[in-house]
């Protein structure tokens, strides 16, 4: 089986067939326009890769824009008291006194000592102080409700005057309670 390859190719040699007289000018022809045919362009997909990266930065854009809401805080304040107005906000300087007052109020509150002897003058004071207090709230609803006026303003302001007076009134009973002078020992 094994066949020399040489006479394989004689034998092929001998019965190929001529070649056509215009194969020449053919594989030329068919050269030429090879070479000089207008390459297929390729459809170009860069204004994709454009688009994308707009969308990319609009969407971005829009994730980390700065706003500016109220609605943390609002959560934070009691429902009933969402739209209430309050001396405070109505101008800075009337939350600067109201804040005044308050504290004020609270620290007079904390340095009076309660003992037996001065719970009925304590307990008398506290009741006036109570009531004022509920005078403040509604005063509190009528701005509210009849909108902000100077003599509701005014009034709110006197009654934080008017509790803070009470407060100092009954811590200069209680000290002379605790420390009568001359004049209460003689009169005794």
């Amino acid at each position: 089986m094994s066949k020399d390859l040489r006479e394989i190719l004689k034998n092929n040699i001998e019965n190929s067939s001529e070649l056509s007289t215009n194969h020449r000018q053919r594989f030329q022809q068919k050269l030429q326009d090879e070479l000089h045919a207008k390459p297929q362009t390729k459809k170009s997909y860069q204004w994709l890769f454009v688009a994308a990266s707009l969308l990319l930065l609009v969407s971005v854009g829009i994730k980390f824009y700065p706003t500016t809401t109220i609605e943390p805080t609002i959560k934070e304040v009691p429902i009933e008291l969402r739209n209430q107005i309050s001396l405070g906000t109505i101008s800075p300087e009337l939350k600067t006194v109201e804040d005044y007052y308050v504290n004020t109020i609270n620290y007079e509150l904390s340095q009076l000592e309660l003992t037996n002897d001065n719970k009925e003058l304590f307990d008398g004071y506290l009741t006036k102080i109570g009531e004022l207090t509920k005078e403040y709230k509604s005063l509190t609803q009528e701005l509210n409700t009849k909108g902000i006026n100077d003599d509701t303003i005014n009034a709110l302001i006197g009654n934080l005057q008017l509790r803070l007076q009470l407060l100092k009134r009954m811590q200069k009973q209680l000290q002379e309670f605790k420390n009568p002078t001359q004049n209460d020992i003689q009169t005794i």
